[in-house]
């Protein structure tokens, strides 16, 4: 069964140290903010960071989805991160980093073991080893507060000595074992960042590129590029105009109770169904943004 999701068409990354870009966040048609303690932060500032995202957190951002990227626990600043957001307030989820399988997973689901139940782990797909254990990664879902996965190609691509150009050819095979691994265990995926974030034509087609893999959404890390996302990542006109038809022809007293039927020269099923009431749930959830 498809699951109802909440949109997260796009996922905007910015560094959790920088005030302005916050009070921005908070205007700006993002589905999800992700306040990150990792990459985009430098040593020293990393406590206030912390701190910062924690205050950010709790203030709240206008009923968008917010999440923490914090430290890997290998670092020195790991430990304390998770720490924090266990107790953090307003906070729907942590995106933890570098993780390589199941037991990554159960390492950082333990250390949330005090945070509520409504806060979700995301988990970045970077690594090579990620890649190669994606089903015992994602099956940890099953004894966890798992919820994600987040393709990262920048680290997967240092990791493979891979040499990535338009298309992403190199990658095609992690995006679709990523979606795979995911939809195998109920969870949602995010496709990775668009590096030339001036580059509007290729965002669009990386993220429709996305979109067709099966991703639910794409991370983004400018302003910009939350429009082509969330244009990608929304049902279309037609999209819409099928799913409506599909559903209204199964409502048909004539086809109650029928596991397949015609409907414009195609043969459609209850499986298609479902992922046509999804695809209206969503729609709805959209418009009421």
């Amino acid at each position: 069964m498809t699951p109802t999701r909440r949109p997260r068409r796009s996922v905007l990354f910015l560094p959790a140290s920088n005030p302005k870009l916050i009070d921005k966040a908070r205007t700006l048609a993002c589905d999800v903010v992700c306040l990150d303690l990792e990459d985009a932060v430098g040593p020293a500032d990393k406590q206030a960071a912390r701190e910062a995202a924690l205050a950010a957190a709790a203030e709240g951002f206008g009923g968008r989805e917010v999440v923490i990227r914090v430290n890997r626990l290998d670092t020195p600043w790991g430990a304390d991160d998770l720490a924090a957001v266990s107790g953090s307030k307003g906070l729907d989820a942590v995106l933890v980093p570098k993780v390589d399988d199941g037991g990554d997973v159960a390492r950082y689901d333990a250390r949330l073991s005090h945070a509520p139940d409504t806060l979700a782990l995301w988990t970045m797909v970077e690594t090579p080893r990620a890649i190669l254990r994606l089903d015992d990664l994602a099956g940890a879902a099953r004894t966890s507060r798992l919820a994600a996965l987040v393709l990262g190609t920048n680290d997967l691509a240092t990791g493979l000595k891979a040499r990535v150009s338009p298309g992403r050819a190199v990658l095609v095979p992690a995006l679709f074992t990523t979606v795979a691994a995911a939809r195998s265990h109920g969870l949602f995926a995010i496709d990775s960042v668009y590096n030339a974030f001036k580059d509007t034509a290729g965002f669009e087609a990386e993220a429709i590129q996305g979109r067709d893999h099966g991703f639910d959404g794409k991370s983004c890390i400018h302003p910009d590029q939350l429009e082509a996302a969330n244009r990608a990542f929304a049902p279309s006109a037609a999209e819409l105009e099928e799913a409506r038809a599909v559903v209204a022809a199964f409502q048909a007293p004539e086809n109650q109770g029928k596991g397949a039927i015609r409907l414009g020269g195609k043969m459609v099923e209850r499986m298609h169904l479902v992922d046509a009431e999804a695809l209206l749930i969503l729609a709805d959830k959209l418009n009421a943004h």
